[in-house]
């Protein structure tokens, strides 16, 4: 069984915070009407639908896309149920989880069920950042558009990118249960930025 865990990428799709200037814009170039093919352009931004971020995207002089290595993304990973949290994802809430060192989590929290941003999304607390920095992830996967959000200083993204963590954010995690999957996350290949969207999926 194959999960597409990656966000629908449409003129009406979600945008962090709701901001107009990030939805996707298309426009077509060509038709057949007008042309003997058919072509259309994108304006995406990079934070919009299923990303990965990079160090730069918190980190001043941090490293970007160039410095991508692909071994992590592609591999073991283990979905953890948190549809039942509310506001933050804290260490509590991750001791009753076997995590080992060298897993990706995917949180599978209420995000998953709405394809409107929610302004109280459930994020990853610095705490449990801290957390699974200790115990020694590869990555660390959400299904919002925000690992983090009112925390000053973004740490539960510099604690991750700082210390070579993967984040994945903007995952559909609705129709997928717990457990443990092989993930396959490729980012597109894109010179010099903080963040490069990808299509995610898991097989069971």
């Amino acid at each position: 069984m194959i999960y597409d865990i990656s966000m629908l990428i449409h003129e009406d799709m979600q945008t962090y915070k709701n901001t107009v200037s990030n939805k996707p814009v298309f426009k077509n170039n060509a038709n057949h009407s007008n042309s003997s093919v058919h072509d259309t352009s994108v304006t995406l931004n990079l934070h919009t639908g299923t990303h990965v971020d990079y160090p730069l995207h918190m980190i001043e002089n941090g490293d970007t896309s160039d410095s991508e290595n692909l071994e992590p993304l592609i591999g073991s990973a283990k979905v953890l149920d948190l549809t039942n949290v509310e506001d933050s994802i804290k260490v509590a809430d991750l001791m009753r989880f076997d995590i080992v060192k060298g897993d990706f989590i995917l949180f599978k929290t209420k995000n998953s069920f709405s394809e409107d941003f929610l302004s109280d999304f459930v994020y990853l607390s610095k705490e449990a950042s801290v957390y699974l920095l200790d115990k020694g992830i590869r990555g660390a996967g959400t299904d919002a558009l925000g690992i983090e959000r009112s925390q000053e200083g973004h740490p539960t993204h510099k604690t991750l990118l700082g210390n070579g963590i993967i984040i994945l954010e903007g995952l559909r995690l609705k129709d997928v249960d717990e457990g443990s999957y092989h993930l396959i996350c490729l980012p597109l290949k894109i010179k010099g930025v903080e963040a490069s969207h990808v299509r995610a999926v898991l097989i069971k």
